[in-house]
């Protein structure tokens, strides 16, 4: 067997390429198949363009060399068909003629071939030619394939800077919301011991206060039974001040400030709870405690406005162990659930106001209870609203998301609540809600 000096082919495996040669004369055929294959290149043959067509798309050859001058359509019809497919458009065409006019050339050119060679052509020139492309290929490919794996790592870190942005805006935001609660907890605090100081005083008073009155309503009623009939003056002035009205009355005022004292010291002690919750790290904590602080320092919402009657707060408290978190941060979910409730109530009450049908008493339902399978507590905050459709149930959670009016609502209460519970505490809060039916949030956190 001869052996050929082939330029640059150190540089390419040939056994790896393969070509496809289109000419209508056998014996150029066999000759530069020949030659091409002992250089190790796998070689095609088609002696028209219309089959060189259909080979070029079923076998995907790495270069095609391509006569001019050919029955049927012509190499430049060829190479024009070849470009127009997508399947064919990359390959690179060398086109063999024995047209040698500039003209002819560069119609070449713009037809899509990417050489040349004149006949009759020179076999060493062939191969060169034909390295020479392939490696052109080849690096192209590289390129192309470094290029696309630029453009994923450049789409990947984007995404990553995009999280890692998101994420960090959500934590700047949990902690001026943080800082919030902190500063809040302590002016609450300080609030809750101011408060208590006269209240102690107040309390202690009006326990005297009460003795003492009734010692004088009984020694009042003495001085009646001993002076029976009373002088016209004292008879006169028990009827300008309705002696017998105060007689009677004077005992409820004093309850009623001792049912208003105790409120005042179930808020205090309430707000001490709700600024002393506001840990570093997790603690145990019961539940219910925290729902009942909740509820005390929201109370005077429940009551009825000009829109809807009282709200009536049904309790189902099941039986839960301590829980280990942060109670402050879970202080802060109950409230944002609850306040949520009622707003909703003030809302279905607000838009039916101006019908004539029916209201349904508003309502909100806290049930707890312990899920001994999962090793869960769950809480259930649920009223009868005015509900959410699906589309509005997949936002609520998101960041700045709200339906309320601009001024009475941040969007950042519920998606802050999801970070508590789940990132915080790797529990999970879901909504479960129908349009015109109400809502009902679930909390679930581990034991």
């Amino acid at each position: 067997m001869k052996t050929y000096i082939v330029p640059h082919a150190h540089k390419l495996n040939l056994k790896d390429y393969t070509v496809l040669i289109v000419d209508d004369h056998p014996t150029n055929l066999k000759i530069a198949v020949d030659y091409l294959e002992d250089c190790g290149l796998t070689v095609l043959v088609s002696q028209d363009g219309e089959s060189a067509l259909r080979r070029a798309k079923f076998a995907n050859p790495n270069l095609i060399l391509l006569d001019v001058l050919m029955p049927g359509i012509d190499g430049f019809e060829t190479c024009c068909r070849l470009k127009a497919d997508p399947e064919t458009e990359d390959i690179p065409v060398i086109f063999m003629t024995a047209l040698a006019s500039t003209e002819d050339k560069v119609k070449g050119f713009e037809v899509g071939a990417v050489d040349y060679v004149t006949k009759p052509i020179q076999h060493e020139e062939v191969l060169a030619r034909i390295t020479t492309h392939l490696q052109i290929q080849a690096l192209y490919q590289k390129v192309e394939e470094q290029n696309q794996n630029l453009q994923q790592k450049v789409i990947e870190r984007t995404a990553e800077l995009s999280q890692a942005l998101a994420d960090l805006q959500q934590s700047q935001i949990q902690l001026v919301q943080s800082e919030k609660m902190s500063a809040l907890g302590q002016l609450v605090a300080g609030v809750a011991h101011e408060i208590n100081n006269p209240l102690s005083c107040l309390t202690g008073n009006l326990q005297h206060a009460t003795e003492y009155i009734q010692d004088l309503l009984e020694h009042l009623h003495l001085y009646q039974q001993q002076l029976n009939p009373p002088g016209d003056s004292i008879t006169t002035h028990a009827k300008d001040i309705e002696l017998d009205y105060l007689t009677d009355d004077l005992p409820k005022v004093i309850l009623s400030l001792q049912e208003a004292t105790q409120r005042i010291h179930d808020i205090s002690k309430s707000l001490y709870h709700f600024s002393h919750s506001d840990t570093s790290k997790k603690v145990t904590f019961d539940l219910h405690q925290g729902l009942e602080s909740t509820l005390t320092i929201l109370k005077h919402r429940f009551k009825a406005n000009q829109y809807r009657a009282d709200i009536d707060m049904i309790k189902d408290y099941g039986n839960l162990p301590l829980v280990h978190c942060y109670p402050g941060q879970i202080n802060q979910v109950f409230m944002n659930l609850i306040a949520n409730a009622i707003d909703a109530l003030d809302e279905k009450n607000i838009n039916n106001s101006t019908f004539s049908q029916p209201i349904e008493q508003p309502r909100i339902t806290i049930k707890t209870w312990e899920n001994i399978t999962q090793k869960s507590v769950i809480v259930s905050i649920k009223d009868n609203g005015l509900g959410m459709s699906e589309n509005l149930q997949e936002k609520i959670f998101s960041h700045l998301f709200t339906t309320k009016p601009i001024g009475k609502g941040t969007g950042l209460g519920l998606s802050i609540s999801r970070q508590i519970i789940v990132d915080k505490h790797q529990g999970r809060l879901n909504c479960i809600s129908e349009l015109g039916k109400g809502s009902e949030f679930m909390i679930e956190l581990p034991v």
